[in-house]
């Protein structure tokens, strides 16, 4: 059992790992953090260099490099590792905004294999 969350430099994406982290911790089971592929692999490497070592105290966390879709990369892996819980970060939209919620979150919401907890900025 893991929890899964996306590695994003927005300020939704780092509410989310926050919020995994904690949940990671409380629950005692592994994180895996899913990054994006996209950008060079050196830029990548060292930044899943950083974050192993900034929660190597707090939690057992497994870094998996994603293809670049997001959610199919998080759907993937949490069906991979038979995760307990997907964690996404939203950020606030406006009154029609909220009418379409996004579509790669609307997709994990739909095809997660396990229940996602959407955290808010």
């Amino acid at each position: 059992m893991t929890i899964v969350v996306g590695h994003l430099a927005t300020p939704e994406g780092q509410e989310a790992l926050r919020t995994a982290v904690t949940e990671a911790r409380e629950r005692e089971v592994p994180l895996v953090v899913v990054t994006n592929s996209k950008r060079p692999a050196d830029e990548c490497k060292a930044e899943t260099d950083e974050l192993v070592s900034r929660l190597a105290g707090e939690v057992e966390v497994r870094v998996e490099l994603g293809t670049g879709d997001l959610a199919e990369d998080l759907i993937r892996t949490a069906t991979s590792t038979a995760a307990d819980l997907i964690v996404i970060g939203l950020r606030k939209r406006s009154p029609v905004g909220k009418l379409i919620l996004g579509a790669g979150a609307q997709r994990i919401l739909v095809e997660a294999p396990c229940p996602v907890l959407a955290v808010k900025v």
